[in-house]
């Protein structure tokens, strides 16, 4: 097998300038009918064949399970799924699309392809490539015998870094031609729901295609163009994330009003009267808002109201382990920062913001406030610049957290913000108003580390080595 791989490969190379020259050549006009191959008809590749043979492509369906072949021939979808029976029967009638269980016919006749395989968990959890890997390799063989040049859209959900470090290695080892010059290689998420993945397809929340080839893009665009929504271009890796990241935070979202539903129950409240209301909220519940990677919460309300609904529950027996692991999850993160610090090996440490939130002289459960006490406690030099934190104006609660807290804060306190950036190891910077960035820009240097948990403006312009807190 490895000499045939080589022989074939040795062909492919005689004539690839002449492909990437047919290829960059091809004029395809946006929304114009394809030759499309779906590998793997299960629930994304049923839908997305009948789907794509309605809009008028000429499609093609790849399985080895011959009684979905034979399911489709009758014109019988092999999935059970809303309007789905009557779409492909529709198709199959129109005469425009066609099964088999051979990759070769289907990567001949065709000119862009769906993988839409499945990638099931192994025991440990971990994903099983074997069948993507089978079909990349597959597909990869049989790439040579082509004169024009071939996109592959791989649907199946894989985690990120898998295109570049397995599929592409299988295809181009198989082929011996080169991603995005001899074909095209990109990842595009579903976003599809049983029960009305038809739907879904013709208005999607958005289209995405993670890819450095132009060429694929437009291709793509021309083919998901039409459809009601944003068309995105962003990177490989930010696309195969962006699935695990959706399907977390829908999972995380069932979770979360379930145990509200729990606790409300006990309660004595009707807890769908709850969510109602909570969901009326477009400015902070159902929006954008804390959906920013950042540094942990804090503040008077989110720690104590979280702390009290816990003890509600308690009393209640109700389990609640998704909001019992909030604090802790939180703590993790400012643990996180703290080991990015003390890992630099470097010792003085400048911290610019100490309030739970810039603009306010708010300390009370400051992550920033439990910082500085880490920092402390290591024995680090430690210098904090705030200008809305008066040790000598707080009062009430605040100055009472902090006596308890750190009551020879006023020590450590300067308003003397240059020479805070100028004299530190280490600068964490928690703040990025006009005078921040003004003294980052004019006295960072390289052998600093500067620790940013604020999301920084201009990066590039900081002379520190710039590391952000989670990203």
């Amino acid at each position: 097998m490895a000499l045939q791989i080589d022989s074939v490969s040795a062909e492919a190379r005689a004539r690839r300038g002449w492909l990437r020259e047919s290829a960059e050549d091809e004029d395809v006009a946006p929304g114009s009918p394809r030759r499309i191959s779906i590998f793997g008809l299960g629930y994304v590749g049923a839908v997305s064949l009948a789907c794509l043979a309605r809009d008028g492509h000429e499609m093609f369906g790849v399985d080895i399970d011959p009684g979905k072949l034979e399911l489709l021939r009758r014109g019988q979808a092999p999935i059970v799924e809303t309007g789905i029976q009557e779409l492909t029967r529709a198709v199959m009638r129109g005469g425009t699309v066609s099964v088999t269980d051979s990759v070769r016919d289907a990567i001949l006749a065709t000119d862009i392809s769906f993988v839409c395989v499945g990638t099931p968990a192994r025991q440990n959890g971990n994903q099983d490539l074997a069948a993507i890997t089978r079909i990349a390799e597959q597909i990869g063989a049989v790439l040579p015998e082509k004169s024009t040049r071939h996109i592959i859209v791989i649907r199946s959900t894989v985690k990120p870094g898998t295109l570049d470090e397995v599929i592409k290695p299988a295809i181009e080892a198989a082929s011996g031609l080169q991603a995005g010059r001899d074909f095209s290689l990109c990842f595009q998420p579903e976003f599809l729901r049983e029960g009305t993945s038809i739907n879904d397809y013709d208005n999607p929340p958005l289209t995405v295609v993670g890819a450095d080839d132009p060429y694929a893009v437009e291709a793509l665009r021309g083919i998901f163009g039409h459809l009601p929504c944003e068309f995105m271009h962003t990177s490989v890796r930010t696309a195969e994330m962006l699935k695990y990241a959706c399907n977390a935070f829908h999972a995380l979202k069932v979770t979360f009003a379930n145990e509200i539903g729990r606790v409300s129950q006990a309660a004595g409240v009707d807890p769908h009267e709850v969510m109602k209301l909570l969901c009326m909220d477009r400015q902070l519940n159902i929006s954008s808002a804390y959906l920013r990677p950042g540094f942990a919460f804090g503040g008077s309300c989110l720690p104590k109201d979280l702390k009290a609904l816990l003890y509600l529950a308690k009393n209640n027996d109700v389990e609640l382990p998704m909001l019992n692991s909030l604090l802790p999850s939180n703590a993790a993160h400012i643990d996180h920062a703290v080991d990015r610090v003390l890992a630099s090996g470097r010792r003085s440490v400048g911290m610019i913001g100490l309030s739970f939130k810039s603009g306010t002289d708010d300390l009370r459960e400051s992550p920033l406030v439990v910082m500085a006490e880490r920092f402390i406690g290591k024995g680090l030099p430690l210098c904090i610049f705030d200008p809305e934190v008066n040790v000598a104006r707080l009062i009430g609660a605040n100055r009472r957290f902090i006596e308890e807290s750190i009551p020879h804060i006023a020590s450590l306190m300067t308003t003397d913000l240059d020479a805070l950036v100028r004299d530190s190891d280490v600068l964490v910077v928690a703040m990025k108003t006009p005078e921040v960035l003004a003294a980052l820009r004019a006295h960072t240097r390289p052998d600093q580390l500067l620790l940013d948990i604020a999301v920084l403006p201009e990066r590039e312009s900081y002379r520190a080595a710039y590391q952000g807190v989670c990203w």
